[in-house]
Protein backbone atom coordinates (compact mmCIF):
# COMPACT_ATOMS: atom_id res chain seq x y z
CA UNK A 1 0.00 0.00 0.00
CA UNK A 2 3.36 2.34 -0.09
CA UNK A 3 3.32 2.75 -3.98
CA UNK A 4 1.86 5.78 -5.07
CA UNK A 5 -1.31 5.37 -7.46
CA UNK A 6 -3.67 7.99 -8.79
CA UNK A 7 -6.41 8.58 -6.41
CA UNK A 8 -7.04 11.02 -3.35
CA UNK A 9 -4.65 13.33 -2.82
CA UNK A 10 -3.78 15.75 0.05
CA UNK A 11 -6.44 18.46 -0.49
CA UNK A 12 -9.30 15.65 -1.66
CA UNK A 13 -8.50 14.16 1.67
CA UNK A 14 -8.78 17.20 3.88
CA UNK A 15 -12.24 17.90 1.62
CA UNK A 16 -13.14 14.08 2.57
CA UNK A 17 -12.41 14.59 5.93
CA UNK A 18 -13.65 17.98 6.64
CA UNK A 19 -16.42 17.88 4.14
CA UNK A 20 -17.98 14.52 5.79
CA UNK A 21 -17.88 16.27 9.52
CA UNK A 22 -19.13 19.54 8.11
CA UNK A 23 -22.07 18.48 6.62
CA UNK A 24 -25.61 18.23 7.96
CA UNK A 25 -24.76 18.64 11.79
CA UNK A 26 -23.59 22.35 11.92
CA UNK A 27 -26.61 23.12 10.37
CA UNK A 28 -29.44 21.66 11.84
CA UNK A 29 -27.61 20.87 15.28
CA UNK A 30 -28.02 24.39 16.73
CA UNK A 31 -32.21 23.74 17.20
CA UNK A 32 -31.29 20.45 18.75
CA UNK A 33 -29.23 22.09 21.17
CA UNK A 34 -31.21 25.49 22.29
CA UNK A 35 -33.28 23.43 25.33
CA UNK A 36 -28.88 23.22 26.63
CA UNK A 37 -28.64 27.23 26.27
CA UNK A 38 -24.80 28.10 27.08
CA UNK A 39 -24.48 24.72 28.27
CA UNK A 40 -24.00 23.36 24.50
CA UNK A 41 -21.05 25.61 23.82
CA UNK A 42 -19.38 23.97 26.76
CA UNK A 43 -20.20 20.37 25.43
CA UNK A 44 -19.00 21.13 22.07
CA UNK A 45 -15.43 22.14 23.77
CA UNK A 46 -15.35 19.43 25.41
CA UNK A 47 -16.41 16.90 22.06
CA UNK A 48 -13.67 18.73 20.47
CA UNK A 49 -11.14 18.59 22.06
CA UNK A 50 -12.15 14.35 22.52
CA UNK A 51 -12.41 14.48 18.60
CA UNK A 52 -8.91 15.65 18.59
CA UNK A 53 -7.32 13.39 20.67
CA UNK A 54 -9.20 10.34 18.25
CA UNK A 55 -7.86 12.16 15.29
CA UNK A 56 -4.47 11.97 16.14
CA UNK A 57 -5.35 8.24 17.36
CA UNK A 58 -6.28 7.44 13.78
CA UNK A 59 -3.31 9.68 12.41
CA UNK A 60 -0.80 7.17 14.11
CA UNK A 61 -2.28 4.32 13.03
CA UNK A 62 -2.20 5.38 9.11
CA UNK A 63 1.27 7.16 9.70
CA UNK A 64 2.09 3.40 10.71
CA UNK A 65 0.10 1.04 8.61
CA UNK A 66 -2.70 2.47 6.40
CA UNK A 67 -5.51 -0.16 6.10
CA UNK A 68 -8.21 -0.32 4.10
CA UNK A 69 -11.80 -0.17 5.99
CA UNK A 70 -10.47 2.48 9.05
CA UNK A 71 -11.79 1.24 12.22
CA UNK A 72 -12.47 -2.35 10.94
CA UNK A 73 -9.03 -2.86 9.65
CA UNK A 74 -7.48 -1.78 12.51
CA UNK A 75 -9.36 -4.03 14.74
CA UNK A 76 -9.33 -6.90 12.87
CA UNK A 77 -5.44 -6.66 12.70
CA UNK A 78 -5.47 -6.44 16.53
CA UNK A 79 -8.00 -8.45 18.21
CA UNK A 80 -8.86 -10.90 15.28
CA UNK A 81 -11.87 -12.17 13.88
CA UNK A 82 -14.35 -12.32 15.73
CA UNK A 83 -13.58 -8.71 17.06
CA UNK A 84 -13.71 -7.81 13.50
CA UNK A 85 -16.66 -9.31 12.10
CA UNK A 86 -18.26 -7.59 15.14
CA UNK A 87 -16.92 -4.07 14.16
CA UNK A 88 -17.14 -4.62 10.38
CA UNK A 89 -20.80 -5.08 10.74
CA UNK A 90 -21.45 -1.97 13.57
CA UNK A 91 -19.36 0.19 11.89
CA UNK A 92 -21.23 -0.46 8.82
CA UNK A 93 -24.51 -0.20 9.99
CA UNK A 94 -23.88 2.96 11.91
CA UNK A 95 -21.85 4.73 8.13
CA UNK A 96 -25.52 4.45 5.81
CA UNK A 97 -27.57 5.19 8.91
CA UNK A 98 -25.45 8.55 9.32
CA UNK A 99 -26.10 8.84 5.14
CA UNK A 100 -30.09 8.74 6.16
CA UNK A 101 -29.61 11.37 8.55
CA UNK A 102 -27.76 13.81 6.57
CA UNK A 103 -30.17 12.93 3.67
CA UNK A 104 -32.90 14.63 6.29
CA UNK A 105 -31.08 17.31 6.79
CA UNK A 106 -31.04 17.93 3.32
CA UNK A 107 -34.82 17.64 2.68
CA UNK A 108 -35.42 20.16 5.49
CA UNK A 109 -32.71 22.70 4.20
CA UNK A 110 -34.33 22.76 1.06
CA UNK A 111 -38.10 23.09 2.68
CA UNK A 112 -37.15 27.13 2.76
CA UNK A 113 -37.28 27.23 -0.73
CA UNK A 114 -40.05 24.68 -1.34
CA UNK A 115 -42.22 24.45 1.57
CA UNK A 116 -44.19 21.53 0.86
CA UNK A 117 -41.32 19.07 1.63
CA UNK A 118 -41.66 20.41 5.95
CA UNK A 119 -45.58 19.99 5.42
CA UNK A 120 -45.88 16.92 3.66
CA UNK A 121 -44.20 14.13 4.57
CA UNK A 122 -43.98 11.84 1.19
CA UNK A 123 -43.09 14.88 -0.53
CA UNK A 124 -39.62 14.89 2.09
CA UNK A 125 -39.61 11.68 2.13
CA UNK A 126 -39.29 11.45 -1.80
CA UNK A 127 -36.93 13.61 -1.81
CA UNK A 128 -34.42 12.07 0.47
CA UNK A 129 -34.59 8.88 -1.12
CA UNK A 130 -34.25 10.72 -4.53
CA UNK A 131 -30.95 12.70 -3.50
CA UNK A 132 -29.54 9.03 -2.07
CA UNK A 133 -29.85 7.53 -5.46
CA UNK A 134 -28.16 10.25 -7.15
CA UNK A 135 -25.46 10.04 -5.19
CA UNK A 136 -24.99 6.61 -5.43
CA UNK A 137 -25.13 7.02 -9.71
CA UNK A 138 -22.04 9.56 -9.09
CA UNK A 139 -19.87 7.51 -6.78
CA UNK A 140 -20.41 4.57 -9.33
CA UNK A 141 -18.31 6.61 -11.35
CA UNK A 142 -15.22 6.33 -9.60
CA UNK A 143 -13.17 7.84 -6.30
CA UNK A 144 -11.50 10.36 -8.12
CA UNK A 145 -15.38 11.96 -9.09
CA UNK A 146 -16.49 11.80 -5.74
CA UNK A 147 -13.18 13.36 -4.37
CA UNK A 148 -13.49 15.91 -6.83
CA UNK A 149 -17.11 17.02 -5.32
CA UNK A 150 -16.04 16.75 -2.11
CA UNK A 151 -13.53 19.73 -2.67
CA UNK A 152 -15.86 22.42 -4.70
CA UNK A 153 -18.75 21.46 -2.32
CA UNK A 154 -16.65 21.97 0.57
CA UNK A 155 -15.62 25.30 -0.25
CA UNK A 156 -18.74 26.39 -0.66
CA UNK A 157 -20.34 25.41 2.55
CA UNK A 158 -17.76 27.03 4.19
CA UNK A 159 -17.95 30.45 3.12
CA UNK A 160 -21.16 30.89 4.47
CA UNK A 161 -20.26 29.68 7.92
CA UNK A 162 -17.38 31.62 8.08
CA UNK A 163 -19.15 34.87 7.76
CA UNK A 164 -21.51 33.62 10.24
CA UNK A 165 -18.41 32.74 13.13
CA UNK A 166 -16.78 36.39 12.21
CA UNK A 167 -18.76 38.80 10.89
CA UNK A 168 -22.23 37.28 12.42
CA UNK A 169 -20.69 38.18 16.05
CA UNK A 170 -21.45 41.99 15.49
CA UNK A 171 -24.79 40.84 15.67
CA UNK A 172 -24.63 39.04 18.72
CA UNK A 173 -27.11 39.97 21.78
CA UNK A 174 -25.85 37.76 25.10
CA UNK A 175 -29.54 38.01 26.56
CA UNK A 176 -30.50 35.58 23.60
CA UNK A 177 -27.66 33.18 25.49
CA UNK A 178 -29.47 31.29 28.46
CA UNK A 179 -27.00 29.89 30.13
CA UNK A 180 -29.39 26.58 31.15
CA UNK A 181 -32.89 27.21 30.22
CA UNK A 182 -34.28 24.02 31.45
CA UNK A 183 -32.46 24.14 35.03
CA UNK A 184 -31.51 20.51 34.80
CA UNK A 185 -28.40 18.99 36.45
CA UNK A 186 -25.17 20.63 34.68
CA UNK A 187 -23.35 16.99 34.27
CA UNK A 188 -27.05 15.76 32.70
CA UNK A 189 -26.90 18.77 30.16
CA UNK A 190 -23.15 18.23 28.90
CA UNK A 191 -23.60 14.60 28.67
CA UNK A 192 -26.52 15.09 26.34
CA UNK A 193 -25.31 17.70 24.43
CA UNK A 194 -22.06 15.05 23.99
CA UNK A 195 -24.03 12.98 22.50
CA UNK A 196 -25.46 15.13 19.99
CA UNK A 197 -22.63 16.79 19.54
CA UNK A 198 -20.59 13.68 18.78
CA UNK A 199 -22.52 13.09 15.64
CA UNK A 200 -20.70 16.22 14.30
CA UNK A 201 -17.44 14.93 14.48
CA UNK A 202 -17.93 11.77 13.36
CA UNK A 203 -16.30 10.91 9.98
CA UNK A 204 -12.51 12.61 10.97
CA UNK A 205 -11.41 9.00 10.05
CA UNK A 206 -13.51 9.52 6.40
CA UNK A 207 -9.21 9.54 4.71
CA UNK A 208 -8.31 6.04 6.02
CA UNK A 209 -11.35 4.47 5.30
CA UNK A 210 -10.25 4.29 1.43
CA UNK A 211 -6.88 3.88 2.19
CA UNK A 212 -6.49 1.42 -0.80
CA UNK A 213 -7.09 4.64 -3.35
CA UNK A 214 -5.46 7.25 -1.48
CA UNK A 215 -1.89 8.82 -3.09
CA UNK A 216 1.26 8.48 -0.39
CA UNK A 217 -1.69 6.99 2.47
CA UNK A 218 1.82 7.42 4.96
CA UNK A 219 2.15 10.95 5.34
CA UNK A 220 -1.84 11.73 3.26
CA UNK A 221 -3.74 10.70 5.58
CA UNK A 222 -2.53 11.42 8.67
CA UNK A 223 -2.27 15.31 7.53
CA UNK A 224 -6.25 15.48 6.00
CA UNK A 225 -6.51 13.50 9.70
CA UNK A 226 -5.91 16.24 11.66
CA UNK A 227 -6.00 19.44 9.63
CA UNK A 228 -10.29 18.55 8.89
CA UNK A 229 -10.80 17.55 12.08
CA UNK A 230 -9.36 20.81 14.13
CA UNK A 231 -10.98 23.07 10.80
CA UNK A 232 -14.18 21.42 11.78
CA UNK A 233 -14.04 22.04 15.51
CA UNK A 234 -13.10 26.13 14.93
CA UNK A 235 -16.35 26.39 12.58
CA UNK A 236 -18.05 24.26 15.25
CA UNK A 237 -17.81 26.16 17.72
CA UNK A 238 -17.65 30.02 16.17
CA UNK A 239 -21.05 29.19 14.49
CA UNK A 240 -23.03 28.17 17.20
CA UNK A 241 -21.94 30.95 19.80
CA UNK A 242 -22.60 33.22 16.49
CA UNK A 243 -26.12 31.70 16.22
CA UNK A 244 -27.11 31.41 20.04
CA UNK A 245 -26.02 35.18 20.44
CA UNK A 246 -28.25 36.06 17.03
CA UNK A 247 -31.49 34.59 17.34
CA UNK A 248 -33.64 34.08 20.27
CA UNK A 249 -33.41 30.71 22.67
CA UNK A 250 -37.67 30.05 21.75
CA UNK A 251 -37.33 30.97 18.07
CA UNK A 252 -34.09 29.07 17.42
CA UNK A 253 -35.54 25.71 19.23
CA UNK A 254 -38.26 25.50 16.72
CA UNK A 255 -36.16 26.58 13.89
CA UNK A 256 -35.51 24.10 10.54
CA UNK A 257 -33.15 26.07 9.52
CA UNK A 258 -31.30 27.81 12.28
CA UNK A 259 -28.56 29.32 10.30
CA UNK A 260 -30.88 30.19 7.58
CA UNK A 261 -32.80 32.33 10.21
CA UNK A 262 -29.87 33.81 11.42
CA UNK A 263 -28.31 35.15 8.31
CA UNK A 264 -32.11 36.74 7.64
CA UNK A 265 -31.77 38.41 10.93
CA UNK A 266 -28.26 40.07 10.26
CA UNK A 267 -28.61 40.28 6.42
CA UNK A 268 -32.17 40.25 5.48
CA UNK A 269 -33.90 37.55 3.08
CA UNK A 270 -30.78 37.33 0.54
CA UNK A 271 -28.54 35.95 2.72
CA UNK A 272 -31.54 33.43 3.92
CA UNK A 273 -31.30 32.17 0.81
CA UNK A 274 -28.01 32.11 0.15
CA UNK A 275 -26.85 30.62 3.62
CA UNK A 276 -30.29 28.07 2.66
CA UNK A 277 -28.72 26.65 -0.40
CA UNK A 278 -24.92 26.49 1.18
CA UNK A 279 -26.42 24.26 3.35
CA UNK A 280 -28.10 22.24 0.58
CA UNK A 281 -24.75 22.07 -0.87
CA UNK A 282 -22.99 21.25 2.11
CA UNK A 283 -25.38 17.82 2.67
CA UNK A 284 -25.14 16.91 -1.02
CA UNK A 285 -21.30 16.86 -0.63
CA UNK A 286 -21.20 15.26 3.01
CA UNK A 287 -23.57 12.67 1.27
CA UNK A 288 -21.74 12.72 -1.52
CA UNK A 289 -18.55 11.76 0.48
CA UNK A 290 -20.35 9.50 3.16
CA UNK A 291 -21.45 7.31 0.70
CA UNK A 292 -17.58 6.27 0.25
CA UNK A 293 -17.31 5.04 3.14
CA UNK A 294 -20.00 1.69 4.14
CA UNK A 295 -19.46 0.35 0.63
CA UNK A 296 -15.69 0.21 1.21
CA UNK A 297 -15.76 -0.95 4.66
CA UNK A 298 -17.65 -3.77 3.36
CA UNK A 299 -15.24 -4.50 0.59
CA UNK A 300 -12.25 -4.71 3.45
CA UNK A 301 -14.77 -7.01 5.42
CA UNK A 302 -15.76 -9.01 2.00
CA UNK A 303 -11.68 -8.99 1.38
CA UNK A 304 -11.16 -10.65 4.58
CA UNK A 305 -14.20 -13.37 4.88
CA UNK A 306 -16.37 -11.75 7.03
CA UNK A 307 -18.86 -9.90 4.76
CA UNK A 308 -20.84 -11.85 1.65
CA UNK A 309 -17.96 -12.00 -1.22
CA UNK A 310 -20.36 -10.36 -3.31
CA UNK A 311 -19.25 -7.16 -1.47
CA UNK A 312 -15.72 -7.37 -2.71
CA UNK A 313 -16.85 -6.59 -6.61
CA UNK A 314 -15.76 -3.70 -8.16
CA UNK A 315 -17.32 -2.30 -11.47
CA UNK A 316 -15.49 -0.93 -14.33
CA UNK A 317 -14.68 2.16 -12.71
CA UNK A 318 -12.72 -0.21 -9.52
CA UNK A 319 -15.73 0.61 -7.46
CA UNK A 320 -17.39 -1.43 -4.89
CA UNK A 321 -20.98 -1.62 -6.60
CA UNK A 322 -22.39 -3.61 -4.54
CA UNK A 323 -22.13 -2.94 -1.57
CA UNK A 324 -22.70 0.82 -2.34
CA UNK A 325 -26.39 -0.22 -3.77
CA UNK A 326 -27.27 -2.39 -0.80
CA UNK A 327 -26.04 0.31 1.81
CA UNK A 328 -28.06 2.92 -0.28
CA UNK A 329 -31.29 0.30 -0.28
CA UNK A 330 -31.41 0.13 3.57
CA UNK A 331 -31.01 3.73 3.64
CA UNK A 332 -34.19 4.43 1.80
CA UNK A 333 -36.15 1.77 3.41
CA UNK A 334 -34.85 3.77 6.84
CA UNK A 335 -36.01 6.93 5.43
CA UNK A 336 -39.29 5.26 4.69
CA UNK A 337 -39.71 4.06 7.82
CA UNK A 338 -39.35 7.47 9.85
CA UNK A 339 -41.33 9.42 7.05
CA UNK A 340 -43.98 7.31 7.30
CA UNK A 341 -44.75 8.30 10.92
CA UNK A 342 -45.77 11.87 12.30
CA UNK A 343 -42.84 13.12 13.30
CA UNK A 344 -41.23 16.70 12.25
CA UNK A 345 -38.15 16.63 10.61
CA UNK A 346 -35.88 17.95 13.81
CA UNK A 347 -37.53 15.04 15.47
CA UNK A 348 -36.33 12.74 12.79
CA UNK A 349 -33.12 13.84 12.39
CA UNK A 350 -32.38 13.52 16.37
CA UNK A 351 -33.21 10.00 16.29
CA UNK A 352 -31.13 9.20 13.71
CA UNK A 353 -28.08 10.59 14.95
CA UNK A 354 -28.42 9.27 17.92
CA UNK A 355 -29.01 5.65 16.49
CA UNK A 356 -25.62 6.32 14.02
CA UNK A 357 -23.08 8.01 16.48
CA UNK A 358 -23.84 5.17 19.36
CA UNK A 359 -22.92 2.61 16.72
CA UNK A 360 -20.30 4.51 16.30
CA UNK A 361 -18.48 4.82 19.69
CA UNK A 362 -17.49 1.18 19.98
CA UNK A 363 -15.63 1.28 16.84
CA UNK A 364 -14.20 3.83 17.67
CA UNK A 365 -13.60 2.88 21.29
CA UNK A 366 -11.61 -0.41 19.40
CA UNK A 367 -9.66 1.94 16.82
CA UNK A 368 -7.97 3.37 20.33
CA UNK A 369 -7.09 0.33 22.15
CA UNK A 370 -6.16 -1.60 18.98
CA UNK A 371 -3.16 1.54 19.03
CA UNK A 372 -2.04 0.63 22.16
CA UNK A 373 -1.80 -3.12 21.36
CA UNK A 374 -0.19 -2.20 18.23
CA UNK A 375 2.43 -0.58 20.23
CA UNK A 376 2.58 -3.01 22.75
CA UNK A 377 3.76 -5.64 20.22
CA UNK A 378 6.55 -3.32 18.72
CA UNK A 379 4.49 -2.65 15.41
CA UNK A 380 4.16 1.04 15.49
CA UNK A 381 5.93 3.91 17.23
CA UNK A 382 4.47 5.38 20.64
CA UNK A 383 2.50 7.70 19.40
CA UNK A 384 1.14 10.52 23.01
CA UNK A 385 -1.99 10.19 21.86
Amino acid sequence: MTRKKQGLGLWMCIALVCGNMIGSGVFLLPSSLAPYGGLAIIGWVLTAIGAVLLALVFAGLTRSMPREGGPYGYTRDAFGDFAGFWIAWGYWIALWVGNAAIAVAFTSYLSGFFPVLASNHWAGGGTAIALVWCVTLINLRGVESTGRMAVVTTIIKLLPLLAIATIGLMWFNPDNLVFNPGNKPVGDSISAVAALTLWAFLGMESASVPAGDVENPEKTIPRATIIGTLLAAVVYIGVTVAVMGVLPHDVLASSPAPMADAARVMWGDWAYAAVGLGAVVSCLGAINGWSLMPCHVSLAAARDGLFPRQFARLNGNRVPAWGLVVSSSLMTLLLVLNYSGSKGMVEIFNFIILLATMTTLLPYAFTAVAELMFMARGQMPATGA
